[in-house]
């Protein structure tokens, strides 16, 4: 058995999508295992650049084969519209992308409710995109799978119920206009046309092919420290993006991963609202964001930027089992002449020794910071460890010791030849 799970070890967006690209050159499959279109994997080929939200970052290398699981959460009109830019781009997804017949469909009502609830209640920073809510509906059992589809009345009953009930809370308690029952069946029976091709029981195809010996690269979306479990809570998403996430998401065994790989970016940053112990509220963390594009791949919305986290990123490690690291964007960091980690918390006057997952304290504590001298010098041409400054490996050894993992690779840049293979 073979299977790589790749795990953001921050808040996301710290560059899964390249690094899963450039992995799946030696792969035969890329299964995505949980989210939905709040993700966004950009993949720089040459220089030209794509945004995927709902299929993997694998779907670039034509022998691989890109899996949604029963994990992810499907937004039809999201999905079909990328099949259609993938297409309109030469890039073809016929017999090479399946879909989890078990995977909850995003219906109008979730994006509705979304963007109500993140407006009139406590902000969480979401993207209105409806992924909180269709996992509600996954959680109390009334969501609408893919396998739904497959039976027209049952889904015709399904969904006048679902959407009977949610007019009634949309125009009780928030004064919206109500939803189209037909017509919203009337959609989603169209859909189900669409992409019949692709759909298929992922959790058996995943399973053979892990019994032929194929190697298995499971993707997931958001970061460790947005786990619905194991992050910030409530400030995260609303599923498991963390190692563990990618055995329930697609339906295969602890014992088929044998291999755990964290993507940390070389600083810190962070989308929507919650605690982030380092951020920059100064020029530097705008010039962080200037330099490094730090603007979301799904929404535009700009990044909070801050120092690396390294207390953060041990627990990451801790929770996922991360084995070793890639660091990212490494060249953004290249103008600065000093470079400061976090590497413990103080509290009420004491030193803490794990990441407090709870909000009221990561408010409170106060990082603990260690300065190191930058490089000053461009590193988007740098093609190995040795030809890196000694400034900068320095920098890389302190995050290798200080999160207890080793160094992958290194990218100096978006492009699959801007990285470097250190092990």
């Amino acid at each position: 058995m073979s299977v790589e799970v790749i795990v953001g070890a921050q808040w996301g967006d710290e560059g899964k999508g390249k690094i899963v690209d450039m992995l799946a050159e030696q792969a035969d499959i890329v299964a995505r295992y949980q989210g939905g279109a709040n993700a966004g994997h950009t993949v720089c080929i040459g220089e030209k650049e794509y945004v995927l939200h709902l299929i993997p970052s694998g779907i670039f290398h034509p022998h691989i084969t890109c899996v949604i699981g029963n994990g992810v959460v499907i937004d039809p009109v999201a999905l079909m519209d990328e099949i259609r830019q993938l297409r309109a781009a030469g890039i073809s997804v016929q017999g090479r992308l399946l879909i989890s017949h078990n995977a909850h469909l995003i219906m109008p009502y979730h994006k509705l409710l979304d963007s109500i609830r993140e407006q009139s209640g406590e902000r969480i920073g979401t993207t209105g995109r409806g992924i909180g809510p269709a996992y509600i509906d996954k959680a109390t059992r009334t969501g609408i799978r893919i396998v739904d589809l497959l039976n027209r009345d049952e889904l015709a009953r399904k969904l006048k119920t679902n959407i009977e009930e949610n007019n009634r809370l949309l125009s009780a308690m928030y004064g919206e206009t109500q939803l189209d029952v037909d017509a919203i069946i009337a959609e989603y029976q169209t859909f189900d046309r669409q992409i019949d091709e692709f759909i298929t029981d992922t959790s058996l195809f995943l399973h053979q092919a892990l019994k032929q010996g194929k190697r298995i690269i499971a993707e997931g979306a958001q970061g460790a420290l947005l786990d619905v479990d194991h992050g910030t809570y409530p400030f995260v998403t609303s599923s498991n993006p963390t190692s563990g996430g990618a055995c329930t998401g697609l339906g295969i065994p602890p014992t088929a991963v044998d291999t755990v790989t964290g993507i940390v970016k070389a600083y810190s940053t962070r989308v929507g609202y919650g605690p982030f112990p380092t951020e920059l509220a100064d020029a530097t963390g705008e010039r962080l964001r200037s330099i490094g594009h730090e603007y979301g791949a799904t929404t535009g919305r700009p990044r909070r930027c801050g120092w690396l986290d390294a207390v953060a990123l041990r627990y990451s490690v801790m929770i996922n089992g991360i084995q070793s690291v890639a660091i990212t964007k490494i060249d953004v960091l290249d103008s600065l002449d000093e470079i400061r980690v976090c590497i413990g918390y103080e509290h009420g006057g004491r030193r803490l020794k794990t990441f407090p997952t709870d909000v009221a304290s990561l408010e409170q504590i106060t990082p603990v910071y260690e300065t190191f001298q930058g490089w000053k010098t461009p590193l988007s041409s740098v093609t190995s460890i040795q030809h890196l400054p000694a400034a900068t490996r320095r920098y890389l050894e302190a995050i290798a010791h200080l999160t207890g993992t080793t160094i992958r690779f290194v990218s100096v840049g978006p492009r699959r030849d801007q990285t470097i293979l250190i092990s």
